[in-house]
């Protein structure tokens, strides 16, 4: 078996969630490296239908250990509560393991979110108010509370007594709050420590002892290149990398142990949240897209907000794959462009000066640009219950093969509806 990463080549919100659910029947790990609760993946089985913000999507099978790495952004309260609603579902008790070194997402650290992007309003960056951003600010600054503290209460106390003496000169004297004291998060934190005490253990040690043996282990991303705090639209980005090449740091495996990169690419674009969107439509047009788009319409997992929605994107996703390294394309949402006579695709950029380009530009230039189209044939049809690539209209193939030459990478997996076994799998 190998190690797979799992990652998106755009914006997020491709369907990593299915992908991940899918390859984990043959896995033994599936591993969460990074990020935290501030993003969700759909997944529709036999038990329903699931939006997993914190869990690995390895959860739905028993012989599966679902691994919390120590990248994450642990919210604690958010894993418990998910777990708790699989089981009240019927779904058997998940496989949970969660590294020590892993670091806790703090009450206040939701609190400093919700207070900036209200003090920001309409030049806010689309947070979610999860927390993400003040804990990863914490975590590089040396002030973040890891999971093995919680069980060293002496230590756990200086850590935020350590981390509230600058956090209170904000809430006071920026957003007008009370301040806080070790005491007032104490009690919380430790008793998530006792919830989450059954599953902690050497994450790494596990891994890599399961890669020597050479078991099957799914590193699964959140979110898509374009919102990697590097590469992708700064700063309309997450606060953690979003890149195949951070999957085995933030899982605690050496750098030559992923084999394949499955970039999920979706068949026209979508995004949550702030920030250019060269694609994007409006009015009529995007809510049609929206409203056909998945199992339940183009709307954020976490947030229920109405994605923005555009044609497909050979710029930004022929980048994406690039600077995720991928080895094959997972293209999902096929069956969605069913209705349209006619597929626009957009195959380069028109800058600002006038010049057009088909190379991803920095964030500086992308906000003045303009999508250059070609369009090309619909099959008008519905493709929900093939299963063969030999099976799709012409239109559709062809579709197919214009992803694979401007994104320079072999699409393997097609996705032609929501459920597991809507799927096309190909022999490259």
């Amino acid at each position: 078996m190998t190690v797979t990463a799992i990652v998106g080549a755009n914006w997020g919100d491709e369907g990593k969630g299915k992908m991940t659910d899918v390859l984990a029947a043959k896995s033994s790990y599936v591993v969460r490296y990074q990020g935290g609760s501030n993003a969700g993946h759909t997944i529709i089985n036999e038990y329903g239908k699931f939006g997993l913000h914190m869990l690995p999507s390895g959860v739905f099978y028993p012989h599966v250990t679902n691994v919390i790495g120590t990248g994450t952004a642990l919210d604690v309260n958010v894993l418990v509560s998910e777990r708790e609603a699989l089981l009240a579902r019927g779904v058997p008790e998940p496989k949970l393991a969660i590294s020590d070194r892993a670091q806790v997402v703090l009450p206040i650290h939701r609190l400093l979110d919700e207070l900036e992007e209200e003090r920001l309003g309409a030049r806010s960056f689309g947070s979610t108010k999860q927390g993400i951003a003040p804990f990863y600010a914490d975590k590089y600054a040396k002030l973040g509370v890891q999971v093995a503290d919680l069980y060293d209460e002496e230590r756990l106390r200086r850590r935020l007594q350590q981390m509230l003496e600058a956090k209170n000169v904000l809430l006071t004297h920026l957003y007008g709050h009370q301040p806080l004291t070790p005491e007032d998060l104490m009690p919380e934190l430790l008793e998530q420590g006792e919830k989450i005490r059954p599953f902690v253990c050497d994450t790494a040690q596990m891994l890599n002892e399961a890669y020597r043996k050479g078991e099957g282990i799914l590193l699964e991303g959140q979110l898509g290149a374009l919102r990697d705090p590097d590469h992708g639209i700064y700063p309309f980005s997450t606060s953690s990398s979003t890149l195949a090449g951070f999957a085995p740091v933030g899982a605690g495996l050496p750098p030559y142990a992923i084999s394949q990169v499955v970039a999920v690419v979706k068949a026209y674009s979508s995004c949550v949240g702030a920030g250019p969107f060269v694609t994007e439509l409006a009015g009529e047009e995007a809510e049609e897209l929206r409203r056909r788009g998945g199992d339940a319409g183009e709307y954020g997992v976490l947030t229920g907000r109405p994605r923005r929605v555009g044609w497909f994107d050979a710029v930004a996703t022929r980048y994406g794959c690039m600077i995720q390294g991928a080895t094959e394309i997972a293209l999902t949402n096929l069956d969605v462009l069913g209705y349209l006579d006619q597929i626009p695709v957009c195959i380069g950029y028109q800058l600002a000066d006038g010049t057009v380009t088909d190379q991803f530009p920095v964030s500086a230039k992308l906000d003045e640009a303009k999508p250059v189209l070609q369009h090309h044939k619909g099959w008008n049809c519905d493709i929900t219950g093939i299963r063969s690539f030999e099976e799709l209209p012409e239109a559709a193939k062809r579709y197919i093969e214009i992803i694979e030459v401007t994104a320079r990478v072999k699409v393997k997996y097609v996705s032609v509806g929501p459920k597991r076994d809507q799927l096309i799998t190909r022999n490259l």
